[in-house]
């Protein structure tokens, strides 16, 4: 503890790998149990990048970590001070020594081989998130029971031409995702990726072709820039759908109509299977909103992909 003599403190680059390092093998090692327990605690939160850093350092070294001042804990993840009393006050707790406390219970319970120890879930990181993934499609299968709103926009959506798609910054992969197939079946997708004026042109210029309304995808880190564009668009006269991982906060607040499915959030980088599985339902909504102009602009594809052998043969 604080022995200028011992190891040097990891850079921020190294603890970030190490934290999210993918253990082998079918279980995780002894030094990181009991883990459930310690997921429950830090999966309700929405957590930083840095925050994630940290939950995870105390996951695969809690009888250890559970005793060290903030100061060494800081300097074993490679994040500041104030960030470690951040991250206890967005677990739920007064700051750290309160955090520690429930800590240091959880690493004597399991140092003594009580029962939570011998319940420890054997699940690997990559399992792990995995599982995270599958409840977060989970709840978007329960959302979707009744599909009329998905239905009503899919209509909606496939009317406005032209149609703008929103995804700035980590959002931008799933922008293009949506904006390539819809090209598929719409005439005039216009996708926005850049922010600042660069999506104000484009958001005005959609609006004077006659487009009545925006896609935008949000997802966490939310972007101070996206949250503008959205205001140009409403302010333009655009309607504006929105996929995001809260259904309340700052961008659903300017939405006209919004579906709120997360991330997963259990490695360093977010993942976006249900975000993905909502554009594709969309994407459905509007194939099938109309289906004559879907299938003759479908047809007129494949014909231009035969001729010019955009695929190869499987």
């Amino acid at each position: 503890m604080g022995d200028k003599g011992g190891a040097a403190a990891p850079s921020p680059q190294q603890a970030r790998a190490q934290a999210s390092a993918i253990t082998s093998g079918k279980s995780v090692p002894e030094a990181a149990a009991p883990t459930s327990q310690l997921r429950e605690l830090f999966d309700g939160p929405r957590l930083s990048p840095g925050q994630r850093r940290i939950a995870q350092y105390l996951i695969e070294n809690i009888t250890e970590a559970a005793f060290l001042s903030i100061t060494d804990l800081a300097e074993r993840v490679g994040v500041s001070q104030p960030s470690v009393t951040r991250f206890a006050a967005a677990v739920g707790f007064s700051g750290y020594p309160a955090l520690r406390e429930k800590l240091q219970a959880i690493a004597l319970r399991a140092l003594a081989g009580g029962p939570s120890a011998a319940t420890e879930d054997r699940s690997n990181e990559l399992q792990a998130a995995v599982d995270a993934e599958i409840q977060n499609l989970e709840n978007l299968r329960r959302d979707l029971a009744d599909p009329d709103r998905v239905i009503w926009l899919g209509r909606e959506l496939s009317g406005s031409t032209p149609l703008t798609v929103l995804g700035l910054r980590i959002s931008a992969s799933l922008a293009e995702y949506f904006a390539y197939a819809a090209r598929r079946i719409h005439p005039d997708v216009r996708p926005v990726t850049r922010g600042g004026s660069v999506a104000y042109d484009a958001l005005l210029q959609s609006r004077e072709a006659g487009g009545t309304w925006v896609l935008a995808f949000g997802m966490p880190r939310h972007a101070q820039e996206t949250l503008t564009a959205i205001r140009v668009a409403r302010g333009a006269g655009l309607k504006v759908a929105l996929i995001t991982d809260l259904a309340l906060g700052p961008l659903a607040d300017e939405a006209d109509v919004t579906f709120a499915t997360g991330p997963g959030a259990r490695l360093v980088f977010d993942s976006y299977a249900a975000p993905g599985v909502m554009s594709a339902a969309l994407l459905q909504a509007m194939t099938d909103a109309d289906p004559e102009r879907t299938q003759a602009r479908l047809e007129e594809y494949e014909q231009v992909a035969e001729q010019h052998q955009f695929f190869l043969k499987d």
